[in-house]
């Protein structure tokens, strides 16, 4: 199935930016009178029929949308330390968006070794991975903060519907104090819908961070008896997710 994106949908008509356009007409040869897929980022996928054919922008009229098209039964904020190769938090971004998740903080910690996040270049990739999946959503995704900022900026949020989300951490070292439960035992045992992942740089999330996480709501967790990179620990959580919230 052919699916074009575009967030210029507004008044029953829908026009393609100029590369969603060329890709359109000059690749797919596509015409005046051609039904085409369209979807917004937003859940809703669009069927529209071309009435525009300029390979610099496609404008069409809509015939029928379609919300939470390729949606899924939960909402996944993941929050994933950059990698120190950033080919690897693009692979996990574009595997997780297959899986299903709906937005992205990159989060810098106090052991992280890259510090820059370049998010314009990730959001084209979860555009790509999302038509690719069947999925009118497109991820959100987030400018990098600290750890630490991310923590307590959620700890400052007011929840929507009384009770707040699961807010789960991973991390490999093991607290006396503080034990991690297996995540499949967290997610299983909770009953709502709406979940948030920390995963840590490939150096772990400190002591100090994990201990103000549990502090702030935070469950530590741990993904298995493997020691797992950052993408792979952040694409089992993702998985996790979905398997226990899915109605498969």
């Amino acid at each position: 199935m052919e699916l074009f994106f575009s967030r210029d949908i507004e008044g029953g008509l829908c026009r393609l930016d100029h590369d969603e356009s060329g890709h359109c007409i000059k690749v797919l040869r596509h015409r005046c009178g051609d039904e085409i897929s369209v979807i917004d980022g937003c859940g809703t996928m669009h069927r529209c029929r071309i009435t525009s054919d300029s390979h610099k922008g496609v404008e069409s009229v809509v015939l029928e949308s379609f919300e939470n098209w390729g949606g899924h039964p939960y909402t996944l904020h993941l929050a994933v330390c950059p990698t120190k190769n950033n080919d690897r938090y693009e692979w996990f971004a574009e595997k997780a968006c297959e899986i299903g998740f709906d937005m992205l903080s990159p989060v810098i910690g106090e052991h992280s070794e890259r510090r820059v996040l370049k998010t314009a270049r990730i959001e084209k990739i979860l555009v790509s991975a999302a038509k690719q999946s069947l999925k009118a959503a497109v991820p959100v995704v987030n400018e990098p903060v600290s750890v630490k900022e991310f923590i307590l900026n959620l700890s400052d949020a007011v929840p929507v519907e009384g009770e707040g989300p699961l807010k789960v951490i991973a991390y490999c070292f093991d607290d006396e104090n503080i034990p991690r439960r297996s995540i499949k035992e967290v997610l299983d045992s909770y009953q709502g819908n709406e979940v948030i992942v920390m995963i840590g740089p490939e150096g772990d999330f400190s002591q100090e961070e994990a201990t103000l996480a549990v502090q702030n709501g935070f469950v530590p967790v741990h993904l298995g008896a493997s020691r797992l990179r950052t993408e792979t620990a952040a694409i089992t959580a993702a998985a996790a997710v979905y398997f226990s919230k899915s109605k498969l």
